[in-house]
Parts: structure tokens; sequence; C-alpha cells
């Protein structure tokens, strides 16, 4: 198979409140605009939301979206944080920390309760140095 696109696509009953954290909080722009669907991208990222009870979904599987989170890899999780937590009043479902595991990071929540982890590498410490691949090893 040779992917030409792979997105997320968050079903919700809040398709505005959704667009629109995204758009004002990351950047992404409208693509498609519908009542039921909005596309949506920054750069070479995309990210969908969609109305959990729309005909296209089968049956029964139109639940609103849930234990969902998303990463975003940024590359000044500080300046993020203040920008996020401190200007933008969001408020931290984890508070920035730096993690032995190789993150320094926080979470903010979406208007649907999806997380999302803001995230910046840094080196990991200890035995979590050893558990990843050369190729992978945060510098």
């Amino acid at each position: 198979m040779r992917l030409t696109s792979f997105y997320p696509v968050l079903m919700t009953e809040k398709i505005t409140e959704t667009r629109d954290f995204y758009c004002d909080h990351f950047g992404f722009e409208p693509t498609f605009e519908a009542d039921w669907y909005v596309s949506l991208k920054r750069g070479a990222w995309e990210l969908a939301v969609l109305a959990s009870g729309h005909e296209t979904i089968p049956a029964g599987a139109g639940n609103p979206v849930q234990g969902l989170l998303l990463n975003f890899e940024v590359e000044d999780v500080d300046a993020e944080h203040r920008r996020l937590i401190v200007e933008a009043g969001l408020p931290e479902a984890l508070s920035l920390r730096s993690e032995d595991f190789g993150q320094r990071h926080f979470i903010v929540a979406d208007p649907n309760g999806v997380l999302i982890d803001v995230i910046q590498e840094i080196p990991p410490t200890g035995e979590f140095a050893e558990q990843f691949t050369d190729e992978a090893r945060p510098s």
C-alpha cells in the first residue's frame, strides 16, 4: 500500500468549537467546511472534525471522540506553554515538566476532552537512554 495522506478525524457534536480551538491555538486553517465536516490543515499536517451522528458513519460507531491523546512536537515547549497557558488561559491537564524518558511537555484538552500533549524532545536519562534505537535517540 502506498499512502498519499494520513490524518485523524475527531467525531464530535462540537464542530464549530473544535474547529475554532485548533485554528485559534494551533494555527490550523480550514480547507473545507460544512455543517457536518471540517477539514483543517497546517503545512503538511491535517486534522478533520466530523459530526458524530453523520450518515457516513456505520450504525453504532458514531460515538463522540474519547480516550484520544494527540502529540504536538514543538521546538520550544516553554514558549508554547507561555502562549497557551499563561497568555491564552487554557487550563492545564498536566503541568509543564521534564521526563526521564526524553520529553519536556505539558497537556491541555480540546473542547471534546481530547488531550493534546505539547512536547519538546530532550535527552533521555538513565535506563531510558538505552531503550532508544540509535536513529531515534533524541540529542
